[in-house]
């Protein structure tokens, strides 16, 4: 769980170490070093600074969050289990921005990955419903408000897809 700079700082120690026992004739110990350096390298490309942001996103220090996000240069190089966050993440970020079609991109993106629960997966539809309100296009929302009801968990998101639906009785 660091950021990017502690990866690399990390990535520094573990070769620097490897180099040391090669040096000393310590091979064991170098071939440890050069395995615990492969893992880093592989959990900065699979799960990159996405664990942090979502600390961050939950305690509602959402300047951090974007902050540690935009450290994901390719986000789809994350592992599955990772960019299911990653994105939800980006888009209540584009959402609290009011930029409306980026929240749209990143909800889409993230209701084809796992998230978590199910419940987890209904708030995303959710979204994606108001979005589709806030468009006035009916038949979307109501397929998304269809979805999100199969998959709702707790009594909110219920109360939050009865107001929905309702809003879309008014289009």
């Amino acid at each position: 769980m660091y950021n990017n700079n502690g990866r690399y700082a990390l990535m520094a120690v573990f070769l620097l170490a490897g180099l040391v026992c090669v040096f000393y004739h310590q091979y064991q110990l170098a071939a440890l070093s050069a395995l615990l350096l492969a893992f880093v390298i592989w959990s900065h490309f699979k799960h990159s600074s996405v664990l942090m942001a979502s600390k961050h996103f939950k305690n509602n220090e959402f300047g951090k969050t974007k902050v540690l996000l935009a450290e994901v240069t390719k986000p789809e190089r994350l592992a599955k289990s990772r960019r299911g966050y990653y994105e939800f993440m980006q888009g209540n970020m584009a959402l609290k921005e009011q930029d409306w079609d980026k929240a749209e991109y990143h909800f889409q993106l993230a209701s084809r990955f796992p998230i978590g629960g199910k419940n987890e997966k209904a708030y995303v539809l959710i979204h994606l419903a108001n979005l589709a309100l806030r468009k006035k296009d009916r038949e979307r929302a109501e397929a998304y408000t269809k979805l999100a009801k199969e998959l709702a968990e707790t009594q909110r998101s219920k109360d939050i897809i009865v107001k929905i639906e309702k809003e879309i009785s008014k289009i």
